[in-house]
């Protein structure tokens, strides 16, 4: 553009300064001020033309012809990267002040792998557990993700930069929507968006509209109606909550009884709340389950690492699903081939069904999959969010900038984003409080952890845990800790996180000894 090139107010002036110190949060702060002043968004623009060049400062200017209560937005999400790309291309100094919004084992290894990224500024975690306290670089804050107006009145006086929302609960509640009309950059999808994890029935009519291959399914509320399905298909069958219940709202039925008594459970009994209100009930699929991630922004998808988890609570895949009891990356059964396909059928509908339905979706797609001995891949399920204990293993071995790659997904410049991994091999074990996933005890404490922390290529990653008043690390939850090791093999990194498993102590906690074994039967194959 070549119009208010000398168009500088104070708002401008202030814009400048920030981009001066290769300061993205506070030049978005900046920004922000500009605008609200008469004449900013002129000052902006001509500010902008002259440190990061036209494209910003003519998207300052198309912005202007939109309605007043959404110019801000639009000139934020438009700008903000170029502050960024202008500042790394000066000096690479960039810093962004990061919050990370959770406090499970999920979010320790957010916390422990955006504290080691070299664009990282300050680094906050709310609520946090005890691990996290103690984690280097990171600063634990009192907020309630439930209190939208408290979380954005931090980030505005913190000059966050960016908002790492771990949970699906805060997004299915519209945390991210409130972030984003206060114009700070979040990792992680609106609350519409939020229904292809929220809403088990929304994801299943989604594929359905657009090809995405996955499992027969019909929807039901009624009791009769859906027990008529069920005798009519037969078992094995599952049946699932229509809405979130912690990762335990999937039964897998393996005789017609059980499926009948979990339709009971659901709708009758209300064993699951609300989220039970809606049932889907699908055919069984077999074969060998897989975890694909891949990051969303702008219409774009980058794929990550692979990984697999292990659902069942008992060794030898028995007994109830759970949230997961460990996990190992990366999985053999995603071969490139299995990615491309993953990619061209699951992925890229769903980004662009999501655009299509008026939902947009930004943040990370995690795809459950079911890969049949053919080779044909279905999908289980879309959630919203990094997998728990799948993000674990995945943090370990990354080895490029986190915070880089969120950002770039939060502000919509994926295309220029680098992901690299490590070819370490690495495990997860979940150690879960006894009774888990049905009742369990709290408080007990925990001792040991310096000793586990100390055994070779070891991080210990807490999930439900917390600190007495006398300072011990007591269990808080019902999945406790994430025992993670890295090895050049998944046996070698089994082997060394079970040697640390075994140096904690915690009598009323236990964990499954198989984690990792159909790799390392492949392995063992040669």
């Amino acid at each position: 553009d070549d119009d208010d090139d000398d168009d500088d107010d104070a708002g401008g002036m202030a814009t400048m300064m920030a981009v001066s110190t290769m300061h993205a949060s506070r030049a978005g702060a900046a920004m922000r001020g500009g605008c609200a002043r008469e004449g900013g968004e002129d000052a902006v623009r001509s500010a902008f033309k002259k440190c990061c060049g036209g494209a910003a400062a003519a998207a300052v200017r198309r912005a202007r012809r939109g309605s007043a209560p959404g110019r801000e937005r639009v000139m934020m999400r438009a700008v903000f990267p170029c502050v960024v790309r202008a500042a790394q291309a000066s000096d690479g100094a960039v810093k962004t002040n990061v919050l990370v919004v959770g406090g499970g084992g999920r979010e320790h290894a957010l916390c422990w792998k955006l504290a080691s990224s070299a664009s990282t500024g300050a680094l906050y975690c709310a609520p946090g557990n005890a691990g996290i306290a103690n984690e280097r670089g990171v600063e634990m804050v009192a907020l309630d993700e439930r209190d939208h107006a408290a979380v954005v009145k931090f980030c505005q006086e913190k000059a966050i930069g960016l908002v790492v929302v771990g949970p699906e609960a805060p997004l299915v509640d519209g945390l991210a929507d409130t972030l984003v009309k206060a114009n700070v950059p979040v990792f992680g999808p609106s609350k519409s968006a939020a229904r292809l994890e929220g809403s088990k029935s929304f994801m299943k009519d989604l594929c359905a509209k657009y090809n995405i291959p996955t499992a027969e399914y019909a929807k039901f509320t009624n009791v009769e109606a859906a027990k008529a399905y069920i005798k009519s298909k037969g078992a094995p069958i599952v049946v699932k909550t229509d809405g979130l219940a912690a990762g335990k709202g999937v039964i897998v039925a393996m005789d017609v009884q059980d499926a009948l008594d979990a339709v009971d459970d659901m709708l009758v009994g209300a064993k699951f709340g609300s989220a039970g209100n809606e049932i889907v009930v699908e055919e069984f699929l077999d074969g060998e389950e897989a975890s694909f991630f891949a990051v969303v922004g702008g219409g774009k998808a980058v794929a990550l690492a692979s990984a697999q988890d292990h659902k069942r609570v008992g060794d030898g895949d028995t007994g109830l699903n759970t949230g997961g009891m460990g996990a190992y990356s990366p999985a053999p059964v995603v071969t490139q081939e299995i990615t491309d396909i993953v990619m061209r059928d699951i992925i890229k509908p769903t980004v662009d069904g999501m655009a299509a339905e008026g939902c947009p979706f930004t943040g990370v797609i995690f795809a459950g999959l079911m890969i049949a001995k053919d080779g044909r891949v279905k999908l289980l399920e879309h959630n919203i969010r990094f997998g728990d204990p799948e993000c674990q293993v995945l943090m370990a071995r990354l080895t490029s900038d986190l915070t880089a790659l969120l950002l770039a997904a939060a502000t919509g410049t994926l295309e220029d984003a680098s992901v690299t991994w490590s070819d370490d091999s690495a495990v997860v074990i979940v150690m879960a409080a006894n009774g888990y996933p049905g009742s369990y005890a709290k408080g007990e404490v925990i001792s040991g952890l310096d000793a586990a922390a100390g055994c070779e290529g070891v991080k210990v990653l807490h999930a439900g845990t917390a600190s007495s008043a006398s300072g011990d690390v007591v269990s808080a939850g019902g999945r406790v800790l994430g025992v993670t090791a890295y090895g050049k093999s998944i046996t070698e990194a089994a082997e060394r996180a079970y040697g640390a498993v075994d140096v904690i102590q915690w009598p009323g906690g236990f964990n499954r000894r198989d984690i990792g074994w159909r790799a390392i039967a492949r392995e063992k194959q040669g």
